[in-house]
């Protein structure tokens, strides 16, 4: 590889849907460059969750050291603009040690926090959390809808009326900055003191969907449906309102038979892995790679021209 000296501070971005190999390749190039990783994932950084979240192995974490993954307790909260300040924080001194560094995960919120910002919302007290929730709870999604239609009606214009995570959060800030939601959202793109060079394998999606099918039956061989019912006295927690985790606390109240609970975690991990690719399809930052050379594609897109 090029002299580290060749390289201005650079951030890369490994992202894309799950099960499209970017764990991987991530590995690959922080072997490489001898860089670490830091995970942008929403779920991995929970405590208790390896095998469900595809959390790195013991082994990956051996030899390339891990950020934001297995650090917090089931009931913590962490934001996108929360990893958006502490990632920022941890690169300062990482790009000191080597100007390359890489960043792996297709939580796309946290993805977007750290490469072009984040608005700047107000904490949202406890007191506020409990609210919105018993909104929820007592009188379920045409309670948000209500609810954000007095708080922000134009928002409740553009959000998908069926996300109740989106309502939820929605009023939540409302409630605590005490004006619109939208009224806080600039979409203003921060410039960084680093260079970001994004990037995922463009896997052809009946190729994509077989490999997740393939994952969650591995994932239930490897204990999912014992490490689901571990956590099962705390389904409650937004942390586990999770693919993968709610489908089997199904199973265990006795709703569905664990066939059925299998069967719902692949079709939804599906679902969601269609999500991710519609939200990299408006990035027009995105570096697509072949499945077959994603590797040496990666090093031309990250090298500097003149290294």
């Amino acid at each position: 590889m090029s002299s580290k000296a060749d390289f201005p501070p650079t951030l890369v971005v490994v992202t894309g849907p799950t099960a499209s190999g970017k764990s991987a390749l991530a590995m690959r190039l922080a072997l490489h460059f001898g860089s670490h990783i830091i995970s942008a994932d929403s779920r991995q950084i929970f405590h208790g969750l390896p095998i469900g979240t595809a959390a790195p192995t013991s082994a990956d974490r051996e030899a390339v050291p891990h950020h934001f993954v297995d650090m917090l307790p089931l009931d913590g909260y962490y934001s996108a603009a929360q990893f958006e300040t502490d990632v920022l924080a941890l690169l300062g001194t990482l790009f000191a040690e080597n100007p390359v560094q890489v960043m792996c995960g297709g939580s796309m919120m946290y993805v977007d926090a750290v490469c072009n910002g984040i608005d700047e919302l107000p904490t949202i007290s406890p007191e506020i959390r409990r609210r919105a929730a018993d909104i929820y709870s007592n009188g379920g999604i045409e309670a948000l809808r209500a609810t954000l239609r007095d708080l922000d009606p134009d928002y409740l214009e553009q959000v998908d009326p069926n996300n109740h995570k989106r309502l939820v959060h929605a009023i939540e800030i409302s409630l605590e900055a005490g004006v619109p939601y939208s009224s806080l959202r600039t979409g203003e793109k921060r410039r960084r003191p680093f260079r970001i060079v994004k990037m995922a394998i463009d896997m052809p999606r009946d190729v994509l969907f077989d490999r997740i099918n393939a994952r969650v039956d591995k994932m239930v061989a490897d204990g999912l449906v014992e490490e689901a019912r571990r956590v099962y006295p705390l389904r409650h927690l937004n942390s586990l309102n999770t693919v993968g985790y709610k489908e089997l606390f199904r199973y265990f109240d006795g709703e569905w038979d664990l066939d059925t609970a299998i069967a719902r975690i692949k079709k939804n991990t599906r679902v969601y892995a269609k999500k991710q690719m519609t939200w990299l399809h408006r990035d027009p930052d995105i570096i697509y790679l072949s499945p077959a050379s994603a590797f040496s594609q990666a090093l031309a897109a990250i090298i500097p021209n003149n290294a």
